[in-house]
């Protein structure tokens, strides 16, 4: 009888609690594999998606790197990362690092059609064309913590945007972009003297820029660090620290910034002060105190297009990537490219 019992407890095991406990491990096996699976799409997918939009001609670019002379073939999305990592922070809203990923795409494609490099499409340096930076120095820089998540969010803005560019009357516009508006962009016309076929690019009001540390700055010189800059282009120059109208701000532009200025015997244009003083901008105030002349200054950049911190503000504010650009950008629409 009791051989009867041990046999029937070994059958109901084998038969019973042994396939229960195979298939609660199958089951736990099948759930982690899930998860690691589905862990590894979730990295592979924003790289797989940026290269996924059909660019046709424009799927490869080449950079010419302006400090070894060298010509890189390179996917434009994955160009385009390594530029919007270069100029704007990872810390950004979401929708405003899109908004610069869309602008920078398009500045891209026009600089493509508008060919200023005989062997590119364009070049890493941003004094001509836009900034650039490798993953490699830009994971390096980020502190160690945030370098994965940073990139991650970098990506993510350029693959939800893909092949999504800025157009006036079915072309690419010419997408300016700076740091810091001070408030106010400016006329394209007030900088370089020209933009009358960039009706795009108006004067806009954006509210919250100066709560960013681009928004305001300052450079005090004496009277002779002045004259010494100042007559690094204008040797004759001469000026009556005296004379309160020897150094005076004689005319502003529609967006207050200033448009000539008078320094003793000659009368500049804000924006050749600007280069030849240092100043972040061109909306400065001109301040005499203990003998010394002070710059007060507003907004970081030329003014013209998209303002980037003006960009993050309106979308800490709920604006969307396309709210942003169309807030910059007058009477564009957004295409596929």
């Amino acid at each position: 009888m009791k051989k009867i019992a041990i046999y029937f407890l070994i059958f109901i095991f084998i038969c019973f609690i042994l396939p229960a406990l195979l298939t609660k491990r199958d089951m736990a096996t099948s759930t982690e594999i899930e998860s690691i699976e589905q862990s590894q799409t979730e990295n592979s997918t924003t790289e797989q998606n940026l290269n996924t939009y059909d660019y046709k001609q424009y799927g490869t670019i080449k950079l010419l790197h302006h400090e070894t002379g060298e010509v890189e073939e390179v996917k434009l999305d994955e160009y385009l990362c390594n530029v919007v990592s270069a100029e704007m922070p990872a810390d950004f809203e979401l929708e405003a690092l899109k908004a610069q990923a869309i602008v920078a795409r398009t500045y891209t494609i026009y600089k493509i059609q508008n060919k200023k490099h005989d062997n590119a499409d364009i070049c890493d340096d941003s004094t001509c064309c836009q900034a650039w930076i490798s993953k490699e120095d830009r994971l390096n820089r980020w502190d160690e913590n945030l370098r994965e998540s940073n990139w991650a969010k970098i990506e993510q803005c350029v693959s939800e945007t893909s092949g999504k560019i800025i157009t006036y009357n079915n072309q690419p516009i010419n997408a300016f972009f700076h740091s810091n508006s001070g408030g106010t962009t400016e006329l394209p016309v007030n900088v370089w003297g020209g933009g009358s076929n960039m009706p795009y690019l108006q004067v806009v009001e954006t509210s919250g820029e100066d709560a960013y540390t681009q928004y305001a700055s300052e450079v005090v010189l004496t009277q002779d660090e002045l004259l010494t800059k100042l007559k690094e282009k204008y040797s004759d120059i001469q000026i009556d620290f005296n004379n309160d109208e020897d150094v005076k701000i004689l005319e502003y532009t529609d967006s207050n910034r200033v448009k000539t200025v008078k320094f003793g015997n000659h009368e500049i244009s804000g924006t050749e002060a600007r280069t030849i003083l240092g100043l972040r901008s061109t909306n400065f105030e001109i301040i005499k105190e203990n003998g010394n002349i002070k710059f007060s200054v507003k907004g970081y950049g030329h003014g013209v297009g998209m303002s980037q911190t003006g960009a993050d503000s309106l979308a800490k504010q709920g604006k969307n990537c396309e709210d942003i650009i169309h807030h910059f950008y007058a009477g564009v629409e957004i295409s596929n490219l």
